[in-house]
C-alpha cells in the first residue's frame, strides 16, 4: 500500500487556512476547469482565495501553472514559495519541486516512477497512479486526460479535508442542463478521494477549516466586470479585433447584452459589437459612434494601442467621447502576451503625436473595473475626450474576490454639455470649440439635432472656436490652451487617491492597481517590526492636489510599479514637478504579480537600521 514518501529528516508543516497550492500542468490539457474547481470550493468554504493562472500563448503542449493562495487573513496577493505542488508536467517537474518549501508536499502521478534525483529529504511526496485509475476506468482516451485532472482534485478534498459535498454541488451546477455529465464528474472526484483516503493518513498537516470570511464576498475576472459595466454604463457600439488578454471584454459585454439590450416586443438588439479588421479600424468605429452621439468603446492591450495612436490624437483634438480598456501585458513587441504587466503609462498617458494627455482610470479590484467602466463613459461624455481604462491581465483574466457589484437604477448618465434643438435656436453662432464657461469644455451637437443649425466639420486639422480650418498659430494656440484647461478641470470628475495617513511618519508607499493586493500584508509585516508607512493608491490620472501634497509630508516614498522603467514615478515627476530624490521606485517585471515579500524586503533594504531600533521617524 502506497504512503507517502518522507524523509526521517523531514519537519512537516502545519498549517490551517493559510498556504499556496500550485497546479502544473500542460496548456490543452484540459486542467484548468479542474483546478479552478479546486479554487471556487475553498472559496464557497468560506475562505478567502485568489487564484493566479500562469499560461503560455500558445494553443497547446507548453507548461502551465494555475497558483492558489488560501489566506484567512485576506491577503490575496502572490506569495513566495509553495506548500503543496500538483506537479503534473514533467517538462517542469524539476523546478516545480524545487520550488517546494521545506516541509511541504508534492502530489505526482506515481503510474511511472518518479527518477531519484527528484527526491528531495526535506519534503514529503504524495504519489498516485492517476494514470493506471483512468486507464482502468475510462475507455476513450479524452476521457482518460480529462478525468485525469478531477481524480487529483478529488484526492485533494481528502488531503486537505475540503467539504466532499461543496465539490458536488459545484459539479452539479456547471453542469447544469448537461445531466449526463454530472454522475461521471462525480465519481471521478470519488475515485481520487478513496484512493487518497485508503492510501494516506488524511488529513495532511495542510487542512481547510470551513470560515465565514467570504459572506458577502463575489469571486469575478476584472474583464467579466468590465463587459458589465459597460452595459451599465450605457455603451451600445463596442468595436475591437481579438487580442489578449483584452479580448475577453467584449466576449463578456456580448454576453451580458445578449441577455440584457434584447427589446422583449421585437426581439431586435439593442446595441451592436463589430469585429474590425485591425485596431486602428477598431478605435476608428468607436470614434465614429461617439461622434453620432453612442457610447461607444474598444478593447485591447499594449500592441493594438500602440497602432491606435493617431486616431486618439483625432479623437483628443477634434474632442470626441470615446472609452478604450487597456489590459496591459508584457512588452515591447510581442513580448509575454500571456503575462502582466504595468508597463502602457506613460504610452496612454500621452498617446499621438504633438501635445497630448490623456485622462486614465486605475482599478484595482474586479468591482472597480465594474464602477470606473461605468464611470468612464459618463466622464468621456462630460469632457468630450478619450479616457483610458488602465487593467492588466493578472486583473482582468485571473478571479478575485470582491464587494458585490451594484448600481443605483435611480443614476442618470452624465452626458456632457449637448445642445438640444431648442437650445440652438435660441443660439445667435453656434460656435463647437467656443469656451463659454471658463472650464475649457465647449458645447456640442449630436447629428440631426436642428434642420440648419448646430452643424460644423469635425476636423483633426488646426481649426478655431467655430470649427474652421486656420493655420493662424495664435488661433491653434488658444485652441491647445483650453485643452489644457480643459484637463486640469477633469480632476473634478475623477476618482481621489485613496490615502491612509497613520501618524506623522517620514515614509510612504505610493502604488496603484493590481499591487494593491500586496500592500495590507506587507504593511502587516513591517508593523510587526514596528515599521509604520503612510499609503496612498493612485486611482486617476490627471493627478490631484492630494497627491502633491502626500508626496512632498514625506522624507521618501517608495513607488511600487511593474515595468522596468518606473513610468508611474517619471509620471509624478513630470506632472507635479516633484523632487526625484523624495521617490524609491520598487520595480517588478518578470510578468508575474509582485509578491509582498518582494517590497518588504527592498523597504528593509533601503533603510538599514530601520528595523532593528523600530524607529520611522529616523
Amino acid at each position: 500500500m502506497p504512503k507517502i514518501i518522507q524523509s526521517s529528516k523531514v519537519r512537516t508543516i502545519t498549517k490551517v487556512n493559510d498556504f499556496v497550492v500550485k497546479f502544473a500542468n500542460v496548456n490543452g490539457s484540459g486542467s484548468a476547469s479542474a483546478n479552478n474547481m479546486f479554487a471556487k470550493a475553498v472559496f464557497r468554504m468560506g475562505i478567502p482565495v485568489s487564484p493566479h493562472n500562469i499560461f503560455p500563448s500558445n494553443i497547446q503542449g507548453l507548461p502551465t501553472w494555475y497558483e492558489v493562495r488560501i489566506s484567512e487573513a485576506g491577503y490575496l496577493g502572490r506569495r513566495e514559495g509553495v506548500d503543496l505542488m500538483v506537479a503534473m508536467n514533467e517538462q517542469t517537474i524539476k523546478s516545480d519541486i524545487e520550488s517546494v518549501v521545506p516541509g511541504g508536499y508534492v502530489l505526482y502521478d506515481s503510474s511511472k516512477s518518479l527518477p531519484t534525483e527528484l527526491i528531495r529529504d526535506d519534503i514529503n511526496y504524495l504519489p498516485i497512479p492517476l494514470k493506471d485509475i483512468c486507464l482502468r476506468e475510462y475507455d476513450k482516451p479524452n476521457q482518460r486526460q480529462l478525468f485525469k485532472n478531477i481524480v487529483y482534485v478529488g484526492a485533494l478534498a481528502a488531503f486537505l479535508e475540503i467539504d466532499f459535498k461543496v465539490l458536488t454541488d459545484m459539479v452539479s451546477d456547471q453542469f447544469r442542463g448537461k445531466e449526463r455529465l454530472i454522475l461521471p464528474n462525480i465519481h471521478a472526484l470519488e475515485l481520487g478521494h478513496q484512493y487518497a483516503s485508503d492510501n494516506f493518513n488524511c488529513p495532511l498537516n495542510l487542512t481547510l477549516k470551513a470560515s465565514n470570511k467570504t459572506t458577502g464576498k463575489i469571486l469575478i475576472d476584472g474583464n467579466t466586470a468590465v463587459g458589465l459595466g459597460c452595459v451599465y454604463g450605457g455603451a451600445t457600439v463596442a468595436s475591437w479585433y481579438p487580442l489578449t488578454p483584452s479580448t475577453s471584454v467584449v466576449d463578456a459585454f456580448s454576453t451580458y447584452c445578449n441577455r440584457l439590450r434584447i427589446d422583449p416586443g421585437s426581439g431586435k438588439k439593442k446595441f451592436a459589437i463589430v469585429q474590425a479588421e485591425d485596431e486602428l479600424a477598431a478605435i476608428g468605429i468607436a470614434i465614429g459612434a461617439g461622434w453620432n452621439g453612442a457610447r461607444a468603446f474598444t478593447a485591447s492591450s499594449g500592441p493594438g494601442v500602440s497602432l491606435m495612436q493617431e486616431f486618439l490624437g483625432l479623437a483628443y483634438f477634434s474632442e470626441v467621447p470615446v472609452v478604450l480598456f487597456n489590459i496591459q501585458r508584457v512588452g515591447p513587441s510581442t513580448g509575454m502576451p500571456t503575462r502582466t504587466q504595468q508597463g502602457d503609462l506613460l504610452a496612454c498617458a500621452y498617446a499621438s503625436h504633438g501635445d497630448t494627455k490623456h485622462v486614465l482610470l486605475f482599478p484595482s479590484t474586479p468591482k472597480e473595473c465594474f464602477d470606473f467602466a461605468a464611470d468612464a463613459f459618463d466622464i468621456a461624455d462630460r469632457l468630450q475626450t478619450p479616457v483610458i481604462v488602465m487593467s492588466d491581465l493578472e486583473l482582468g483574466m485571473n478571479e478575485q474576490i470582491c464587494d458585490p457589484l451594484q448600481w443605483n437604477d435611480k443614476r442618470e448618465y452624465d452626458r456632457g454639455k449637448v445642445l438640444s434643438g431648442k437650445q440652438l435656436e435660441e443660439i445667435k453662432r453656434f460656435g463647437r470649440y467656443l469656451d463659454t464657461d471658463g472650464d475649457g469644455i465647449p458645447y456640442r451637437t449630436y447629428p440631426g439635432t436642428h434642420p440648419d443649425k448646430g452643424s460644423y466639420f469635425t476636423r483633426g486639422s488646426s481649426h478655431d472656436a467655430y470649427a474652421a480650418y486656420t493655420e493662424d498659430g495664435n488661433v491653434y494656440a488658444e485652441v491647445m490652451y483650453r485643452l489644457a484647461l480643459k484637463f486640469r478641470t477633469a480632476v473634478n470628475y475623477l476618482p481621489k487617491p485613496e490615502i491612509a495617513l497613520k501618524e506623522n511618519h517620514s515614509f510612504g508607499l505610493v502604488y496603484l492597481g493590481t499591487t494593491t493586493s500586496a500592500i495590507q500584508e506587507v504593511l502587516d509585516s513591517l508593523a510587526k517590526k514596528g515599521i509604520v508607512l503612510n499609503t496612498m493608491r493612485i486611482r486617476a490620472f490627471p493627478f490631484h492636489d492630494g497627491v502633491r501634497d502626500f508626496i512632498n509630508q514625506h522624507e521618501r516614498v517608495f513607488v511600487i510599479e511593474q515595468n522596468r522603467d518606473a513610468q508611474l514615478k517619471s509620471l509624478l515627476k513630470i506632472e507635479l514637478d516633484i523632487n526625484a530624490e523624495r521617490m524609491q521606485s520598487i520595480l517588478n517585471y518578470n510578468g508575474v504579480l509582485i509578491t509582498a515579500q518582494t517590497i518588504e524586503a527592498a523597504i528593509l533594504q533601503s533603510l538599514p537600521g530601520l528595523e532593528s531600533s523600530g524607529d520611522v521617524s529616523a
